[in-house]
């Protein structure tokens, strides 16, 4: 760390009178912590070495053009470096919060795989987006002309959001159908706060409401509007529902109380988290204040479970996942932040059963790696008599997602779709099986990243903007 921030913050501390309002306190804390972050960000762009082969950009799904803008931080230019930032990426400020670097563009740095440390590329990218709208660089969506279109989406989470940018701000009139009281999807409901801070999402939400895109909320399409409905309204349609439902565990007593699914329990969290009243958290069921916690799956998911159960006051959280720690599909960034917070991760141990109800332990096999299978992992095997009950007060099931059967739900049989329920869609132009609609993010690809999500929504709007300029084609459907 620069000497220099903390020097100025000695003496700041000294010339301060000794009693000061709070407010006077959080601009003074602000003012430093700014220069310090200024500092900070320069040093680290500073770092980018500007190779020839900027893997990078080309392990970044948005393929950003990260070396030009980190060049520009480097030299001061902050607002060029935002604005080459957003011509990319609609959500860089998300993205720079929540993106799995350690996976994507940290991971792939050459000053990381000289042994160097990476160069921090998503502090940076949250730095400078949080600047430009600090300075008001942010500019509203303001489409040069109006268009006649009309374009439906479903589903508020960062594929339909980008794509109602990229529509709205081409003058394309959009509409968002969402079942839930706020847009955001998984970036409001999923994500904790401490990872993603919520008026983060709710700025960008606002910034589309205000730039014309209108959101039809608590809105459960196939309930409360038929999808027929939306097509005969709409010019297009998109959809970006992503998959909510859970994967189920069959196991000896898995319907205990205590036993929860980790939408429902992170949900509660961020709800209480904007000052809802949630009776679920409130008496207890989805609250682990004093709980000796055990969350079962090795996926971010199961990350941000374990690590909301150490903020709400837990006795203890145990993580379980079946194989060892080189082979978990999480983070392996969230796992270290996890562990310094108190979490203990149990390598090679899987779930046989629970004991009692309300529960009170989780049986567990313990566990090792076999033969690869079909992915070329190696495949959990069970060590037969190395049985144990591991207590536990509550227990949150993290396995991950699966489509729901939209066919089915939404009484539209021509829908095609794989065999694992996603829809098939063109990995081009993201048309479906149904002229005119489209689908992008997790309902296409099964649970990825919002990173993904975003370019899927950024791609499919420019489709869907080559579509509806084909006029005679419309007119025929």
């Amino acid at each position: 760390m620069s000497k220099r921030p903390m020097l100025q913050f000695v003496s700041t501390a000294k010339e301060m009178p000794l009693k000061r309002d709070a407010d006077s306190r959080a601009h003074d804390f602000d003012e430093i912590y700014a220069e310090y972050a200024a500092e900070k960000a320069a040093e680290q762009a500073s770092r980018c070495s500007q190779c020839g082969v900027p893997y990078c950009q080309t392990h970044c799904p948005l393929h950003n053009n990260i070396p030009d803008w980190l060049r520009l931080t480097a030299e001061g230019r902050l607002q060029e470096a935002y604005e080459m930032s957003q011509a990319t990426n609609t959500f860089p400020e998300i993205c720079g919060r929540i993106c799995p670097q350690d996976r994507l563009c940290e991971g792939n740095c050459v000053i990381e795989q000289s042994g160097h440390g990476t160069v921090t590329i998503g502090a940076v990218e949250k730095y400078i987006t949080d600047t430009a709208w600090d300075n008001g660089w942010v500019q509203p969506i303001a489409p040069r002309e109006e268009r006649p279109e009309s374009v439906g989406i479903i589903g508020a989470g960062p594929g339909g959001l980008a794509a109602a940018d990229v529509l709205r701000r081409a003058g394309v009139q959009v509409t968002v159908y969402d079942r839930h009281d706020r847009a955001g999807g998984l970036l409001t409901y999923g994500i904790p706060g401490f990872k993603l801070e919520k008026d983060v999402v709710m700025r960008r939400v606002e910034q589309l409401e205000q730039g014309g895109v209108e959101f039809v909320l608590n809105c459960n399409v196939g309930v409360d509007i038929s999808f027929d409905a939306i097509r005969g309204k709409h010019d297009a349609v998109l959809i970006a529902t992503g998959v909510y439902k859970s994967r189920a565990m069959q196991a000896p007593g898995v319907g205990a109380a205590g036993i929860v699914r980790a939408i429902d329990y992170l949900t509660a969290s961020n709800r209480v988290g904007f000052g809802d009243s949630v009776a679920e958290y409130e008496s207890g069921e989805l609250n682990a204040s004093g709980k000796r916690v055990v969350v079962i799956g090795g996926g971010d998911t199961a990350m941000d479970c374990v690590r909301t159960a150490i903020r709400q006051g837990a006795q203890s959280v145990k993580c379980l996942y079946r194989r060892d720690r080189a082979n978990m599909p999480g983070s392996q960034r969230e796992v270290q932040n996890a562990e310094e917070e108190g979490v203990e991760f149990v390598w090679l141990t899987a779930p046989n059963g629970f004991a009692g109800n309300p529960v009170e332990g989780v049986m567990v096999q313990k566990m090792r790696l076999g033969a690869p299978d079909a992915t070329g992992r190696q495949s959990p095997e069970v060590i037969e008599g190395a049985d144990y009950v591991e207590p536990a007060d509550l227990v949150i099931k993290a396995l991950g997602f699966e489509p729901e059967d939209l066919p089915t739900l939404w009484g539209e049989t021509a829908l095609e779709v794989t065999r694992w329920g996603t829809i098939k869609a063109d990995f081009r132009s993201h048309e479906t099986s149904l002229p005119g609609v489209f689908a992008v993010g997790d309902i296409v690809r099964g649970a990825s990243l919002v990173v993904w999500a975003i370019r899927d929504g950024r791609e499919a709007a420019d489709s869907i903007l080559t579509y509806l300029s084909q006029p005679a084609q419309v007119a025929a459907e």
